[in-house]
Formats: C-alpha cells, structure tokens, sequence
C-alpha cells in the first residue's frame, strides 16, 4: 500500500478487504484489484487535499473529487472499462466505511463512472464446438494425450466450466457422476449435470493415462505425470483451430462462452444458464442474451429475402 495513506485509512482498507474475502469470498485477483484501485483513489485524495487525515476526510465527499480523481486517472491512460471497475470498488469501500463510521456516501454512490462498451462472449458454432472437440487431439504424440485434450475439451463445452475448474479435478472426481460439485471463482460452489459423453471422455482418457495418484493428485496429467497446465490445453486449441480454419477467438474459454450461448439458443432459462456457469451476478449471464440477438440479426439479413 502508498506510504501516503494515514494510519487510519490503511486500516479501514485492510478490514475492508478482509470481509470482502471472508463474507463475500472475493477472490484472490479481485481483492488485488480492489486493494490497488482504492490504494490509488486514496493516494490521489492526500495529495489532492494536502495530506492524508482520518474518517472525517472520507465523510460526505464531493463529486469534484471523484471527477478529479477519475480525471487522473484517464489521463494516465486507464481505460474506460477499467477507470468504471475502479470506480465501484470506490464505491463499494466507501459505503461500508459509511456503515462503520457514519457518513453520506449519496453522492459517491450517484457518481457515474464512463460509459464504454462491454465486450461480448466469442463463441464458435455448434458444429465448430464439435469439429474442435473431435479433432483437438489429432496432433497429440500418444494416445493417452489425445484422448486426455478430447476429454478437456468435451468438459469446457458440455459442462461449461473454465479451464482452472476441469484442471482442478482429481482422482476422487473420477469416474464422474451425473452431476459435479465445482468450486468456481470466490470459492464458490455450484453443481453442474454432466453428459454421459462427458463422462465417457474422460473415462476413456483415465483408462488410457499412464499415471498412478492418490485421490487427493490431479485427473489430468501432463506428458511427464505432473498436473496438466492450462497453457497445454491453449496450445492443443490453438493447433486444432489453425488446422480447422477458424478464427483466433477459437480458445478454451469460447468453448465455455459457446456452452452457454448454445443453451440460450435452444431455450434455456438464463437464471438456470447463470446457475451452471457460476456467475455472481446476472449482468453478468445477461451478455449472452446480446450474443444470442446479434446471430438472429445475421441470419435475418442474411436469409430474409427483403433483406
């Protein structure tokens, strides 16, 4: 943290960051992002206002400092998109600061933070989603790495998980049941059904895997016994995707963006989608229903004969 916060405002940080990892389960990433975010809000209110102070300093803030601090911070080059993911972890100290200490944080909580458009989900097609999980292995040395990236790829897609959480499973998950129990990002659990050809993929790859391991050691292994790292799987994508001509947005992680796009598209319910995926907030789950119009729009012009 900045030598420049006072004692007091370092340590109203730090009990905030560790509710937030302790009651909401913030992971490791985000309490780092929020810890450098308000550090840097706090840094610029000493030196805007002469010198760090106590509570009183944090009390019924003006908007000209959140504008001048967010001014700073443009220029420095932050992104739009990062300047507003600041902004709420500003929000979000404040108020529970206010809870704490009293205060009225109204006009922080009424700022509002730069308007940028949000990214959507990549996904491939269904019939690229089968391409990629059918030919993922092809360039595979051994028969038990081919079978061990089909069964990879087979998770990402028919379970919609990311690559850390199907890197996560161990010996005890094997063989699969019907349904996993994941611990996703914050710690977060959630129970995801699991296709028979899931299941099937992976018994096939633990039948062929050469490696012997405790129930506690990892399910899928890299080519020397150690756990399989995400980096190998990106690369047996990456392999697959340039043999298959498809654009370079192919990547693991589509694979899980395709999982959830293709449900929606055959009717699925997004509140059950957001529960399968894990997502903390339905925002979140939401980016997909823009994915889902864009396609229907393609097709639309693409088919309609007025078009």
């Amino acid at each position: 943290m900045s030598a420049a916060l006072s004692p007091a405002w370092r340590s109203a940080l730090e009990r905030w960051l560790e509710q937030m990892k302790a009651l909401d389960g913030a992971a490791a990433n985000t309490l780092a992002a929020y810890a450098r975010d308000v550090t840097r809000f706090l840094d610029f209110l000493a030196r805007h206002r002469g010198g760090a102070g106590g509570f009183d300093a944090l009390r019924d803030l003006p908007t000209v400092d959140l504008r001048s601090w967010m001014a700073e911070e443009r220029n420095r080059g932050l992104s739009a998109r990062s300047l507003a993911r600041a902004l709420s972890a500003v929000k979000r100290f404040l108020s529970w600061l206010a809870d704490r200490e009293g205060g009225d944080v109204t006009t922080v909580l009424q700022t509002r933070g730069p308007k940028y458009r949000r990214k959507l989900p990549r996904p491939v097609s269904e019939a690229a989603a089968a391409e990629l999980i059918d030919g993922v292995g092809d360039d595979a040395r051994e028969a038990w790495i081919a079978a061990r990236d089909t069964a990879v790829m087979t998770l990402l897609y028919g379970c919609g998980l990311r690559i850390s959480e199907a890197l996560a499973l161990t010996r005890a998950d094997h063989p699969l049941p019907e349904v996993l129990r994941i611990t996703g990002k914050g710690g977060k659990e959630r129970l995801v059904p699991v296709l028979p050809a899931a299941r099937a993929a992976v018994a096939r790859y633990a039948e062929l895997c050469p490696f012997d391991g405790g129930r506690d050691s990892a399910l899928f292994r890299g080519a020397r016994g150690g756990p399989l790292g995400p980096r190998l799987v990106q690369l047996a994508m990456e392999r697959a995707r340039l043999r298959l001509g498809l654009p370079a947005t192919a990547t693991p992680h589509a694979m899980r963006h395709s999982f959830a796009t293709h449900l929606l598209s055959a009717g699925g319910d997004l509140r059950a989608i957001q529960e399968l995926l894990g997502h903390a907030s339905l925002s979140t789950t939401q980016a997909y229903t823009a994915v889902d119009a864009a396609r229907l729009m393609e097709v639309y012009e693409r088919a309609h004969p007025r078009a």
